[in-house]
């Protein structure tokens, strides 16, 4: 079977090296196989995004010499016809059913009220047992069973007790990450996802919720949950917590070769001499 993968940025920030770590990761995982390598833009959450972060996306692309076989070719073909945007009646319409199944419930709790009752982030399940249609203002979430454990990569991940009945559609009218990623994986037949272990809990997720939809593709994806890029801090880059950004990389003279580098050491290949994306290629060819 081929292999079809995604790299999936989020145009709520700068791209930084974890980003990359994780594009170029699915990218030599793609090359060698043969396969075939989409861009997808995460851009359903329209609240975050910021057309300079758009940008960015493809800028910083274009500098580590990642290309891709499917997607968007810049900005105006990605707004035109690729935004996550022009696809919410299809991520409604998969919502809908789950709810015409019985799965769902409209949840109006504030984050204070739910804050203040657990103390794990995960929803206590105050709204569960009503049977009315969701109001303006109001979220939709899934009802996770007791005893809810998926397997994902030799770790058993208990979805009821790491997420609790988790938001589908946010208060905002807008889906939510778990919904508009399974939805899009579903649609552009990815069978290869390559994600941050910080994911584990969030493929569990989307298991749960393809399994409940009746879909059996997803869960034949093949998965791969990689170490995390962490900063001097010793926590993991993150673009809220203001990771220092490709952009500022680059501004600051370093060369691609300190991400490539960077990625050699993920993967246990040395990193000396490997200088362009194709020496990461060939090393990676040799070593696995």
């Amino acid at each position: 079977m081929t292999i079809r993968s995604r790299i999936a940025p989020t145009p709520s920030g700068l791209l930084h090296l974890g980003n990359a770590v994780n594009f170029i990761l699915t990218w030599l995982m793609v090359r060698k196989a043969g396969g075939t390598l989409r861009l997808r833009i995460d851009d359903a959450d329209c609240l975050r995004t910021k057309p300079e972060y758009l940008e960015d996306i493809f800028r910083q692309l274009d500098w580590l010499k990642i290309t891709w076989d499917e997607g968007p070719t810049g900005v105006e073909d990605f707004q035109r016809r690729f935004s996550q945007q022009l696809r919410l009646e299809r991520y409604r319409a998969f919502m809908d059913e789950l709810g015409r199944l019985g799965h769902l419930y409209p949840c109006g709790c504030s984050r204070s009220k739910i804050k203040e009752h657990a103390g794990d982030g995960v929803y206590p399940g105050f709204c569960r047992e009503r049977a009315a249609l969701p109001t303006a203002g109001e979220a939709q979430r899934v009802r996770v069973p007791e005893g809810s454990v998926f397997r994902v990569e030799g770790q058993d991940v208990a979805l009821c007790k790491a997420m609790g009945d988790f938001v589908l559609w946010r208060k905002e009218d807008l889906p939510a990450y778990q919904l508009v990623s399974l939805v899009d994986d579903l649609d552009d037949r990815i069978n290869c996802i390559v994600r941050g272990q910080d994911l584990l809990v969030s493929t569990a997720a989307q298991l749960f919720l393809a399994g409940l939809h009746g879909d059996k593709r997803f869960a034949e994806t093949t998965f791969v949950h990689h170490p995390l890029v962490m900063g001097e801090d010793g926590r993991k880059l993150s673009k809220s917590d203001g990771a220092l950004s490709l952009a500022a990389l680059r501004e600051g003279g370093s060369s691609r070769a300190v991400v490539y580098q960077a990625v050699a050491r993920q993967i246990g290949i040395d990193p000396v001499g490997v200088d362009a994306l194709e020496d990461l290629l060939l090393r990676y060819c040799e070593t696995f």
